[in-house]
């Protein structure tokens, strides 16, 4: 992930003087958001002296280190219900493959997981999680085609309950975040959720795709108004040379990354580690 980020480098070896306007080109370009860009290079401008590329990076790994939770917290089942856990996002960030991916992950700690498919506007997504939830060896509640998606959640909440499923994952629908109607029914999911408990759905996680660069902040602003978002799911990361828009997520809103995706194999998910993303990255 770090290849645009030899930029930095280059505009310091190159020149004998730093070419600040175009060291925050780079930044931006990097998707660390305008506040993280002005935070690195005002502590830059501040060294009161000449400025290498080692400074560079050392400054820029800490502001984001600063701004990233050092701890990313195990997701733990609740005592005595379900564990529920909304999915969100816009079509093609990969967020039902997440959803399926985050099952496993879960399973493979020895939780009894759920999904339901609850994206009822496309058949072909209610087919893909099926297809999916058949070669992780997880059971899933589905419904029929335009069926609502709230009546799938709840009749998902209901089997889970019933069967002592300790992680419940609802797969919604892709969505524009633009779209009024559609953030209103993810509210009406969240009400019908909460009506069979009152803390339901516990996790609100949105699916963004890292090469969208500083789109994916702007998704995250509107759906975080829907569903007050509790965390992120960064997907594509294996070779987009990107990801940094994890940094303006958590600097100007304050949604933790909880998980990144770097492939297409069902064991091409991890937590996202802080320290280990800023290695890579920079």
């Amino acid at each position: 992930m770090a290849g645009f980020f030899k930029k930095l480098s280059n505009i310091l070896t190159r020149k004998a003087d730093i070419d600040w306007e175009e060291l925050e080109e780079t930044l931006i370009a990097g998707d660390l958001g305008v506040g993280m860009t002005l935070q690195i290079t005002d502590r830059l401008q501040g060294l009161g002296r000449k400025i290498n590329s080692d400074d560079v990076l050392k400054v820029c790994r800490e502001e984001i280190l600063n701004i990233l939770p050092a701890e990313n917290p195990l997701l733990e089942p609740s005592s005595g219900k379900p564990q529920v856990i909304l999915v969100v996002g816009v079509n093609g960030t990969g967020k039902t493959t997440s959803t399926a991916k985050l099952a496993l992950h879960l399973k493979n700690q020895g939780h009894r997981v759920l999904l339901a498919a609850a994206d009822t506007f496309r058949a072909a997504a209610i087919e893909q999680l099926e297809r999916w939830a058949q070669r992780i060896d997880v059971p899933i509640v589905t419904s029929t085609y335009k069926a609502d998606p709230s009546s799938v959640c709840f009749d998902a909440y209901q089997r889970a309950v019933a069967e002592n499923v300790d992680f419940l994952l609802c797969d919604t629908a892709g969505r524009l975040h633009t779209k009024h109607n559609l953030m209103e029914e993810l509210k009406k999911i969240r009400r019908t959720l909460g009506k069979l408990d009152p803390d339901s759905p516990h996790e609100r996680f949105l699916v963004v795709d890292a090469t969208t660069g500083s789109n994916a902040t702007n998704q995250a602003r509107q759906f975080h108004a829907a569903a007050d978002l509790t965390g992120v799911i960064v997907t594509k990361l294996d070779g987009s040379g990107k990801g940094g828009v994890v940094v303006p997520i958590q600097h100007e809103l304050g949604i933790p990354t909880r998980y990144i995706g770097t492939g297409e194999e069902p064991d091409a998910f991890a937590r996202f580690d802080a320290a280990n993303f800023v290695e890579n990255m920079l």
